[in-house]
């Protein structure tokens, strides 16, 4: 164990694991320690669950569910639960600010602003929704009144990644709840801290005991004995597609949906007649925000000829002024990757860029502060369609630049990668962002911006990038399933 230095006031860390309602602390005893990416420091630990955890972690939730107490309540019931649990975090906001800050290396700016308000109105959204959860009435030649209900499917296990903790734990959570199902929640083992402080949020606003329920400890271990535990009904999941791979094959083998948000590796295209000051700031945004490390980053940027030479030089001179520091610092844009392993995996990658004839136009190294694991900007041209850095995600601040001549050739060279979560077309034409739009292999697409994202709005992937949608109504159709009901009518009755 390494000698930890101290943490914030605001970030007072848990040692237990939330079971059945109640703190406990793990079967074994085990601790792991949380890392500060800014720095390089232990800044303290927290409990580190084994597989018999996650199964006494699965009965409670199991025996919660049958119970009935959440699950057979109505939906106006848990949608007041669920606006409580959105107050919570307003009330909360700055504590859990703080913690993801600190835990993912996320600029203390956009945790404020995006982070925290974004899990508050997702649990808002979908509270709303657990009031709608309506069925159909269908007509039919039978002698019978036919109709369809939405039930939840049960015990959810939610495996949320490191890049977005709060937010993609919130994007599971709410909807899960809001159909009425049961949760075990397994976070990211090196980013746990807004997980503990969110089931402290959930307990206060009135979730039962057993209905949520939380678990930290080692991916791999936790995560196979929770999509294949035979009490578990659902596994939502995000991470990556490598892993997605390996979840979806266990739960099939064990006939359980998956809900899945893998990785990404999204395309922006520049056309000639769009806004440049606009497209340049899309661009930007769309490969440093988070330090690089979202799923629907925009890593790939397609340019058509005439504009290339001109935003391949503007990016030379603009990205290294995008402000990179300190996450505690307000200023901050562009902090540290989360971990060390991911530090060393992007310089590697721009490494083996440059060997593959690629010239870096601005960046391509370490940034040295603090310790911290900060890497600079960094914009690639010259690199061949077939180059690991265009084929791969890079999960770091790194843009590659690659022109096209016409629009059939910028929706090839788009749709060439085997990921397909997000897109962006920068065009001011209409028609075109139409045309192009309808023929991108991507789950959400942005004409004119990037990250635009509502609770509202579906999001999910195709091809590698996963399957089912989070956010929307139409997340309700994986946390929940389809009964048919039909109650014959019998003539002599009627009569």
């Amino acid at each position: 164990m390494t000698e930890t230095s101290t943490a914030p006031e605001t970030t007072a860390i848990r040692t237990e694991l939330l079971i059945g309602g109640e703190w406990q602390q793990p079967a074994a005893g085990e601790r792991m320690d949380v890392t500060d990416p800014a720095t390089g420091e232990v800044i303290g630990e927290v409990a580190g669950a084994t597989v018999a955890d996650v199964d006494a972690a699965v009965t409670a939730a199991r025996q919660a569910f049958d119970d009935g107490g959440w699950s057979r309540i109505s939906g106006r019931e848990r949608s007041r639960v669920l606006l409580r649990v959105a107050a919570l975090i307003r009330e909360r906001s700055e504590e859990l600010a703080q913690a993801e800050s600190l835990d993912v290396g996320k600029p203390i700016m956009f945790t404020r602003m995006i982070d925290v308000p974004t899990a508050a109105d997702q649990f808002e959204y979908f509270a709303s929704l657990a009031q709608h959860l309506d069925g159909a009435v269908r007509e039919t030649p039978l002698p019978a009144f036919a109709f369809t209900r939405r039930e939840p499917r049960g015990v959810v296990a939610a495996i949320s990644p490191f890049n977005f903790p709060l937010i993609l734990s919130s994007s599971k959570l709410a909807p899960a709840l809001a159909a009425g199902n049961t949760v075990v929640h397994k976070p990211a083992p090196q980013t746990p801290l807004s997980a503990l402080l969110m089931a402290d949020i959930l307990r206060e606003a009135g979730v039962p005991a057993g209905v949520y329920n939380l678990v930290i400890g080692p991916g791999p271990e936790l995560g196979d004995a929770l999509v294949r535990h035979p009490d578990v009904d659902m596994v939502a999941f995000t991470g990556s597609t490598a892993v997605g791979r390996i979840v979806a094959r266990t739960a099939g083998e064990h006939l359980k949906p998956v809900a899945a948000e893998l990785g990404g590796n999204a395309a922006n295209i520049v056309f000639a007649d769009a806004d440049l000051d606009k497209a340049i700031g899309a661009v930007i945004n769309a490969f440093v925000f988070n330090t690089g490390q979202f799923c629907m980053a925009g890593p790939r940027l397609l340019v058509e000829r005439p504009l290339y030479e001109t935003v391949v030089g503007i990016l030379g001179n603009a990205v290294g002024g995008v402000p990179l520091g300190r996450p505690s610092d307000p200023g901050t844009v562009i902090g540290p990757v989360a971990s060390r392993v991911q530090l060393e995996r992007i310089e590697q990658m721009v490494q083996d860029a440059v060997a593959a004839g690629g010239t870096v136009v601005t960046g391509g190294h370490r940034v040295e502060l603090d310790g911290g694991f900060y890497y600079a900007p960094t914009v690639i041209a010259g690199l061949d369609n077939d180059a690991v850095a265009v084929k791969e995600e890079v999960f770091g601040p790194v843009l590659t630049v690659q022109p096209f001549d016409t629009e059939e050739e910028a929706i090839r060279l788009a749709n060439s990668t085997a990921y397909g979560l997000a897109a962006g077309v920068q065009t001011g034409s209409i028609s075109r962002a139409h045309r192009v739009a309808n023929r991108l292999e991507a789950g959400i697409i942005w004409v004119n911006g990037w990250a635009m994202l509502d609770p509202a709005v579906p999001f999910g992937g195709v091809k590698a990038s996963g399957w089912g949608r989070e956010s929307g109504p139409e997340a309700l159709e994986s946390f929940t399933r389809s009964k048919s009901v039909i109650v014959t009518i019998d003539p002599e009755d009627a009569a």
